[in-house]
């Protein structure tokens, strides 16, 4: 896999909190539902920065204690947007799930 955010790679991801992290991985699912039906290349390629994101929040030493369910969120997403979707998710559920760190990232911005 082609590294899509080197300058968030490269150190500056690790400076975000975690709601802002799942916040933007939270932006690339909107991406790759958006994009789904339409253009399957740009919806893949929306996937595949989302997974780089959780990947480096997941390497994040700061969530540790939180490993468990980093993971899990990485395997259902894998599963709903390339397996079979054995879990039986929803593109709504997983909007609804990354909808409440957006929401709180404004929130902390002041928005």
């Amino acid at each position: 896999m082609t590294v899509v955010h080197r300058e968030l790679v490269a150190g500056r991801w690790f400076e975000l909190s975690l709601v802002e992290q799942m916040a933007n991985i939270g932006s690339e699912i909107e991406r790759t539902i958006a994009w789904r039906g339409r253009s399957e290349r740009n919806s893949a390629a929306a996937f595949d920065r989302c997974l780089e994101l959780l990947d480096l929040t997941i390497a994040d030493p700061r969530h540790r204690r939180r490993l468990r369910e980093l993971t899990r969120v990485r395997e259902g997403l894998a599963d709903h947007f390339v397996f079979d979707n054995l879990y039986g998710s929803t593109d709504e559920a997983w909007r609804r799930y990354f909808h409440a760190f957006t929401y709180a990232a404004a929130l902390r911005r002041g928005r």
